[in-house]
């Protein structure tokens, strides 16, 4: 996993520091607010339709969000930014190019804004990072080992998982999120997986309150749906 190299202990790196607080209407349903709604139901998850993805897009239809390619200036550094790991198994799709926007940022109006001490830095509601492959035979158990692997690493590099996590399972995706804490900032981060696909959404706190996981799971599910671009006929 690639270490990013400017650290939020040696504080935040981001663009926009004078930017209000909170993450406004992205978070509908109380997404800055430390409790944490029940669980939506779980579905069945359906078998593989066949469906493909030829890339990866910046979403334009996240009602109150604006999405890019990249990290959006803000970066945790030091190991603290999150990472699929645990898919040395699969296949990456390959020859999408630039069609694949592995990493994408999206933002609220007003921006989030991330203070320690006389420092702080604009943050976006969340970032993605999304992979591509030819297949994912058994999603539960590829999304299971990610999942384990991903956390595992970020917990050695000092990231604080907090609480259980909670599974919810759609007829088309598999999601797994938990609560954390990053440096001083909580987080609530969600993995997900179907048969073409697995990523991770890494949530940021506005007013300084972890995002409800419910939120997480809502705004996962939305920003999948969007982003993914299928292979013409699948």
């Amino acid at each position: 996993m690639a270490v990013a190299v400017i650290a939020v202990g040696t504080l935040l790196t981001g663009c926009g520091s004078g930017d209000s607080e909170g993450g406004g209407s992205a978070l509908a349903g109380g997404a800055g607010t430390s409790a944490s709604p029940s669980t939506p139901a779980a579905e069945k998850f359906a078998a593989d339709s066949g469906t493909r993805y030829v890339g990866v897009e910046e979403p334009e239809t996240l009602e109150g969000l604006v999405c890019d390619e990249g990290d959006g200036g803000f970066r945790f550094g030091g190991g603290l930014d999150m990472h699929v790991t645990g898919d040395d198994g699969l296949k990456e799709l390959q020859g999408a190019g630039e069609d694949v926007a592995d990493k994408v940022s999206c933002f609220g109006s007003p921006r989030i804004t991330l203070r320690k001490g006389t420092m702080s830095a604009s943050a976006p509601v969340f970032t993605a990072r999304t992979t591509l492959y030819e297949q994912i035979a058994d999603p539960v158990a590829s999304l299971k080992t990610i999942f384990e692997r991903s956390v595992s690493l970020s917990e050695s590099y000092g990231r604080n998982f907090t609480g259980e996590p909670q599974e919810v399972t759609s007829s088309d995706l598999l999601l797994k999120c938990q609560q954390n804490v990053s440096d001083t900032f909580p987080m609530t981060t969600c993995f997900w997986a179907n048969y073409g696909a697995a990523g991770e959404l890494d949530f940021f706190p506005p007013d300084g309150q972890a995002v409800p996981i419910q939120s997480a799971v809502q705004l996962t599910k939305a920003f999948v749906a969007a982003a993914l671009k299928p292979k013409a006929g699948s």
